[in-house]
């Protein structure tokens, strides 16, 4: 290759592995004796999902397995392609199965949760057949975002995000290429600040950086000349002292606290910081269903409808449905007792034995089952005065009344305690009768 065209090359190409020892991170995958390093020398190709953030090498890594297993390699994005790139590969992959020297196939696909359900029907009976390998690789929880026939048909390895050491390495083989001028320490921390575990990020911050410099024939690269010629995309994504994840726990334990200026403040600030506003939406979901509950059931579904909207608009407009939810759910009734219940019910149940159903809670449904007196006993609950059936155990016989629930003094929990404790009455009232 000449040296005109070698530098044409992306530096992200350039510094690409070419095999699994030249990977940078993810050696709780990688490492000697671990699953996939494994699985790359056992010869044989499963189906997988890589599932991890941006820029952790999710592409890179399904590229050596094709070349591990001297495979085929064809990739389609989810978002892009269509059925008629699904039927493209099919007709390569029967072709370098069929060939004079059969190879196998491997194809890649990106973005694979937004897989449509005409893609996946063209895509699954193949994958199934073993007419290819199908490797995925996700930003979402593929238990979430993936359809579960495609799932259960793939192992799912969880990559990380690059760690400091990491991003150290990756800028050290750009300098040894020659690829960026030499950096001052406190430039080089800033920048593997900014790319923030995203090696992609990194890598593409290095090649402006080396046009820049090289255009400027500096010698070297300064913290202050950094910030020149990255000025407001720094700003926006350094990450020195306030990282994404503090920034989440601020705006969740705002929204806790009943601060909606506060609560406000940090989802303005982990949009300005480039946050996904669906990831943010998701967050949302979880803090009205762990932080509010019962207390107000409305903030559960509010939540849910933020993140329809901004589905239907987007950025920016959607972002305002989204700032609505954090104002409600900040001022809303705050309860976490359907949180602490269904941990509690969790935990019992992890160490408590196997308890049968009682005879009159079973289902009847043949001559057989009534005759061994299934649903013997059983009070329908609407036959009773209050459609209540005070006295009854639905509970197996000989386990104590758990107490996993506990209605807060808040909000719509303030009823439902009173109702509870009104049933409680005329479940004792029953007790003392017989």
């Amino acid at each position: 290759m000449s040296v005109s065209v070698h530098l044409q090359q992306p530096l992200a190409e350039r510094l690409r592995p070419r095999n699994l020892g030249e990977v940078i991170g993810q050696q709780h995958l990688i490492g000697e004796g671990l699953a996939l390093r494994l699985a790359f020398e056992s010869g044989q190709p499963h189906s997988c999902i890589l599932w991890g953030p941006p820029g952790v090498g999710k592409t890179t890594i399904a590229r050596l397995m094709a070349d591990a297993f001297d495979a085929q390699f064809i990739s389609i994005s989810a978002v892009l392609g269509g059925v008629k790139d699904i039927r493209e590969a099919v007709e390569k992959a029967q072709a370098a199965l069929e060939g004079l020297q059969p190879q196998r196939t491997i194809v890649f696909v990106d973005e694979v949760h937004r897989f449509n359900k005409s893609q996946q029907d063209a895509f699954l009976p193949h994958v199934e057949s073993g007419l290819f390998t199908f490797i995925g690789a996700t930003t979402e929880n593929p238990s979430f975002e993936v359809n579960s026939a495609l799932l259960s048909r793939a192992a799912v390895y969880v990559l990380q995000a690059l760690n400091e050491d990491d991003l150290k390495q990756i800028v050290q083989r750009a300098l040894e290429i020659g690829a960026i001028a030499p950096l001052e320490a406190d430039a080089a921390q800033r920048l593997i600040a900014y790319a923030d575990g995203d090696a992609r990020r990194l890598l593409n911050t290095l090649e402006t950086l080396a046009v820049a410099a090289q255009r400027e024939k500096l010698e070297s690269i300064s913290d202050a000349w950094l910030l020149k010629v990255l000025g407001e995309r720094m700003r926006r994504y350094d990450k020195g002292g306030e990282q994404f994840y503090d920034t989440i726990s601020a705006l969740h334990k705002s929204v806790r606290g009943s601060d909606p200026d506060a609560a406000l403040y940090w989802f303005t600030r982990m949009l300005d910081g480039g946050a996904d506003p669906r990831y943010m939406a998701r967050r949302l979901i979880r803090m009205a269903a762990e932080d509010i509950g019962l207390a107000d059931p409305r903030a559960l579904r509010l939540a849910l409808d933020a993140a329809e909207v901004y589905e239907r608009l987007g950025s920016p407009e959607g972002e305002l449905a989204l700032a609505e939810c954090v104002i409600y759910l900040a001022v809303a009734a705050k309860s976490n007792a359907v949180y602490k219940a269904f941990n509690e019910a969790k935990a019992w149940v992890k160490k408590d034995g196997t308890r049968p159903v009682p005879m009159h809670l079973r289902n009847a449904p043949t001559q057989l089952m009534k005759s061994l007196d299934y649903g013997q006993g059983y009070r329908y609950a609407h036959d009773e005065e209050g459609g209540f059936a005070a006295g009854e155990n639905y509970l197996p016989e000989g386990m104590p009344a758990p107490d996993f629930y506990r209605p807060v003094h808040r909000g719509l929990e303030l009823k439902i305690a009173e109702k509870m404790a009104s049933l409680n009455e005329l479940n004792q009232a029953k007790a003392t009768k017989k």
